[in-house]
């Protein structure tokens, strides 16, 4: 089962400037980013960029990366430019596999280009049992609800299924931000409106399910280590490259 990473990545972060390019072990974090998809079964890792000083920290590390404009609204536009450029064909898979998260399981990404494979929808992500209860109420924790086909019937940042009377029998689903496309709907994806949902509860995945895509969803034990978005978590993702 071929399938490709690509890994957006832009110049600019809020809350950690720069951080595509933070030294982690004497690389770049996005070329750890790589380095770590490149351990998955892709028959292609490439990094998307907006900037030329990540293009050239890429191709000084070995790393395959393209050039897209830099204006794109979301990492998932800036994938859909960058499959273009590639000339990937409809049926290719994508694992957009974020330019922050050098500890991204290289297992992860092949579970989830094959749940992807070997289902009719569009579109696959992942995610994992929840068993803390304060977890469960964090808005910061994303949750899923899948149907009997192991499809997402919603996202959202609050805590769903609410359990009524009694604990469930199953625990809820933390979604994990990893996503597989095949690359004739990214391009669709583009094309398409945002909706109210995503608005209210900002989880761009949202736009997908309001416009009555499927989106697969494939299950993993626990959740993979968080990304960077902090100087903490910058300290805290060093420490496993010393």
């Amino acid at each position: 089962m071929p399938f490709s990473v690509l890994i957006p990545a832009r110049l600019d972060s809020v809350r950690l400037p720069e951080k595509a390019l933070a030294n982690i072990g004497g690389k770049p974090m996005v070329v750890r980013v790589a380095e770590r998809a490149r351990q998955s079964a892709a028959c292609r890792v490439v990094v998307a960029t907006d900037h030329p000083r990540i293009a050239s920290a890429c191709a000084e590390h070995g790393v395959d990366c393209v050039m897209t404009a830099p204006n794109h609204p979301s990492g998932t536009a800036r994938l859909a430019e960058a499959a273009a450029l590639l000339g990937l064909a409809d049926d290719e898979i994508v694992v957009n596999v974020q330019g922050d998260e050098p500890m991204m399981p290289p297992a992860l990404i092949g579970q989830v280009a094959a749940t992807l494979a070997r289902s009719r929808a569009p579109m696959a992500t992942a995610a994992c049992p929840i068993h803390d209860p304060a977890e469960f109420a964090s808005p910061n924790a994303v949750k899923v609800v899948c149907g009997a086909d192991g499809h997402a019937l919603y996202f959202s940042r609050a805590p769903v299924p609410h359990p009524r009377d009694a604990a469930p029998d199953c625990p809820p689903l933390r979604h994990i931000g990893i996503y597989a496309y095949r690359a004739a709907f990214l391009r669709e994806y583009v094309s398409l409106s945002e909706s109210p949902l995503e608005n209210i509860e900002k989880l761009e995945q949202l736009r997908v399910l309001w416009h009555g895509r499927a989106i697969a969803v494939c299950q993993t034990d626990a959740a993979p280590p968080a990304g960077v978005d902090t100087a903490e978590d910058l300290a805290r993702v060093r420490a496993h490259f010393p």
